[in-house]
């Protein structure tokens, strides 16, 4: 493994020496720096954690993107979570782990939970119909959060609460999409992006071949890595070797992610989901970037159902969250980091969440 990587090493170090160079015959453009993205938050840990930074060209710099689920998911979500958790006689909140601890204005899902609310930790969308028909006098409510690799679950558990009419079961979506943040971020005059590293378990659903458009579109490369250092390295020496010869593709070095993805996966997502324009964090409302459930699975919508209120976005005091995500800062440059923000006493979901590039750098990198 460590000589793989350092081989990948010495190839990136010689590629972006050539890139940085002024070219002859008007190829290239001189620049000072090359800025790769990763838009996986399962990247960024691995990043941090192995210390790849230390093995890279100083001039190569890693930048992370909207990867993280639960950092991704706008602030307004989790106060009606939360709002939703604190009803009277309120239903069970059956949510993944990392959401527990992200704070509101009212506080977060932990602290409900210390004030008498019910908060399930589930490890699936299924489980969350399981606890439904195990307690068939509460409500279930399953907060459905990440992007296509956690919503192909969503889907099932509604078609299965369905078919076997668990009629106390619903979801609260704030399923995202990948492809449309990309074209956002890249559509951003403040945002600079040379190539993006493409995340792995995403891609197992909707395959490397979605990313042409953007290779195409955009001229940045996109390649598709595991998680693995090896994995990693060799992501981003494609990535710099296809911009030091000027040939923007869409590829993957990671073998379990075929061109094709998973349609059985697709299918589900589109006879579950219909497409909608949904905030992010610090983003905004990026078009048709979400999934909300069809209309005929109206009855699984927790937000009919319990006639949630509208809760103005907003951004918390200080944190510079949205801005690690879009690449505009590296956690340090928030005046928050490892000072007023700490995995202790998180201020935002960045460092909250295992997947959250301030948790990454605090643990890893903070030296």
């Amino acid at each position: 493994m460590e000589k793989v990587v350092k081989q990948y090493c010495e190839k990136i170090h010689k590629s972006v020496t050539e890139l940085l160079a002024v070219r002859p015959e008007g190829r290239g453009t001189a620049r000072l720096d090359v800025a790769v993205m990763e838009i996986c938050g399962t990247h960024t840990m691995a990043i941090a954690s192995s210390g790849l930074r230390n093995l890279l060209p100083a001039s190569l710099r890693l930048v992370s993107g909207p990867g993280c689920p639960v950092c991704v998911t706008d602030q307004s979500y989790i106060d009606r979570a939360v709002h939703l958790s604190q009803l009277a006689g309120g239903p069970v909140i059956a949510t993944y782990g990392d959401m527990v601890r992200v704070p509101g204005r009212s506080g977060s899902l932990a602290e409900a939970r210390a004030a008498g609310a019910a908060i399930e930790v589930v490890a699936s969308a299924t489980r969350a119909v399981e606890l439904a028909k195990q307690n068939p006098g509460r409500e279930i409510v399953f907060l459905a959060v990440g992007f296509e690799t956690t919503a192909p679950g969503t889907a099932l558990a509604v078609l299965k609460a369905r078919e076997e009419k668990v009629k106390n079961f619903s979801v609260f979506t704030a399923h995202k999409l990948i492809l449309p943040v990309m074209r956002a971020l890249l559509s951003a005059d403040d945002v600079r992006v040379d190539g993006f590293l493409c995340p792995g378990h995403v891609s197992v659903i909707i395959g490397w071949g979605a990313y042409e458009e953007i290779a195409r579109r955009y001229r940045r490369p996109c390649v598709v890595a595991g998680f693995d250092p090896a994995q990693i390295v060799a992501g981003i020496a494609e990535i710099v070797r296809q911009l030091a010869e000027d040939g923007p593709a869409a590829c993957s070095v990671y073998p379990s992610v075929s061109k094709e993805g998973n349609p059985a996966a697709l299918k589900l997502l589109e006879d579950v989901f219909v497409l909608a324009d949904v905030p992010w964090r610090a983003l905004g409302v990026v078009p048709q970037s979400g999934l909300e459930l069809r209309e005929e699975f109206a009855a699984f919508d927790a937000a009919g159902r319990f006639d949630l209120p509208e809760v103005p976005s907003y951004e918390l005091p200080g944190c510079r969250c949205g801005d690690v995500l879009s690449g505009r800062c590296l956690p340090a440059d928030c005046d928050l980091f490892a000072d007023r923000c700490t995995p202790r006493r998180p201020v935002g979901p960045c460092m909250v969440s295992s997947e959250g590039a301030c948790a990454a750098a605090y643990k890893y990198e903070r030296r």
